[in-house]
């Protein structure tokens, strides 16, 4: 918190989180509350992939949001109904309104590029049937594992930036709702399961959706949805012993509810199978339980020094623009919030493309208090000076200490 933005981005972004807090020196209590359960759990990111500028940044936020310091609000703030109904329909209908047309169900499969200028987009619609879209701004709208295959060479050549995209990792935390027959609301707000094998995080989501949550859901016996993120498809779960790529989904709703028990104080009488009455798994997870298995809705991770290979929402080619939350914008982490930054800047970089005088969109950064300035004045004279942070006592990885 007291490295000024030259340490944070040469040095920080540069290590691994684990290597940060020394976990491979620590005990096991240690590495399960303070480096997995942060990474793994909250960002899905594996401790010795995340690197230490991402982290830092994001648990700034969480402090400064605890303590009521910024525009933040409250740390977890929640939806109250389901994402469709109070969220993405509204959204649309807005937008409809001004006249956007939404064509559902069309698939981008590829870029025409001619004279340094994207000149249309190839188009498969629901039926099959193919063709080219042409207009003056593309903005792709797209996350990192959906653009590069409609990359060309010859884009890429154009613009390196677009070529390093290829560098940017992914990583899988996908969804579990389970369905109650009797409400659990286990934790007011979101709930971290320290130490479970696959990083479980979950909210009991009744108490906060407005209305009688059976009458409106469901066939009336569903008085509940225990919604869970499984952040760690890698590590061998406690019932079968596989990870969740090798169980099925039957197995992987068992597991999940078996770790979720173990973690509770109490917790086989608290959510016995006679209350559970079904659930619903992701269908972004596809081969579910054999080698073929896949994700179709993978997660960036920040992986140290790949701010270097992220690219700006404005490209080297002229009338195409980026706007995902793989752009490089101040929230540094792949979230709703950070897609939103990098559209905002999109949308600017269009405006300014079309020599428009339209107001700009607002673009927001993360919240610094006045009072760290002078810390972070100093502490960036000491980086270009070769000197380690005044406050790091014993760092093995910076040869000025």
């Amino acid at each position: 918190m007291t490295s000024g933005p030259r340490r944070r981005l040469g040095q920080w972004e540069n290590m691994g989180f684990a290597d940060f807090i020394k976990a491979s020196s620590m005990s096991q209590e240690y590495r399960e509350l303070l480096v997995h359960l942060f990474t793994a759990s909250l960002v899905a990111a594996q401790p010795d992939k995340a690197n230490t500028r991402t982290m830092g940044l994001m648990f700034e936020a969480l402090v400064y949001s605890a303590l009521g310091l910024g525009p933040y609000g409250p740390p977890d703030q929640v939806l109250n109904g389901p994402s469709n109904d109070v969220w993405i329909t509204p959204w649309i209908d807005h937008l409809t309104g001004l006249g956007v047309r939404f064509e559902v169900g069309w698939t981008a499969t590829g870029f025409d590029y001619s004279g340094g200028r994207i000149t249309g987009v190839r188009l498969t619609d629901p039926s099959g049937a193919t063709g080219t879209v042409s207009a003056d701004h593309y903005v792709a709208a797209l996350p990192v594992e959906r653009l590069r295959p409609l990359l060309t060479p010859a884009m890429k050549s154009a613009d390196p930036a677009l070529a390093r995209l290829d560098r940017l990792e992914t990583d899988w935390m996908n969804g579990v709702m389970i369905y109650l027959k009797e409400p659990r609301p286990i934790a007011n707000g979101h709930l971290i399961y320290a130490a479970t094998p696959w990083a479980l995080t979950s909210i009991s989501q009744a108490q906060f959706w407005t209305g009688d949550f059976a009458a409106r859901y469901g066939d009336g016996t569903v008085t509940d949805c225990l919604s869970l993120d499984l952040s760690d498809w890698n590590t061998p779960g406690i019932l079968f012993g596989k990870t969740a790529k090798q169980c099925t989904r039957p197995q992987i709703v068992q597991e999940v509810l078996a770790q979720v028990r173990s973690a509770l104080p109490g917790g086989a009488a608290l959510l016995p199978d006679s209350i559970v009455r079904s659930w619903f798994v992701d269908p972004a997870i596809t081969g579910e339980g054999t080698p073929a298995v896949a994700n179709d809705e993978p997660l960036l991770i920040n992986t140290p020094s790949s701010w270097a290979d992220r690219p700006g929402a404005t490209t080297a080619i002229p009338n195409l623009f980026l706007a995902a939350d793989y752009v490089r914008n101040s929230i540094n982490l792949a979230t709703v919030e950070g897609a939103n930054e990098a559209g905002r800047m999109a949308a600017n970089a269009v405006l300014d493309a079309s020599g428009s005088s339209a107001a700009r969109a607002r673009l927001f950064s993360l919240y610094v208090p006045r009072e760290f300035e002078l810390l972070h004045d100093t502490d960036d004279a000491r980086y270009l000076l070769g000197l380690q942070n005044r406050f790091d006592l014993f760092d093995p990885y910076w040869p000025g200490r």
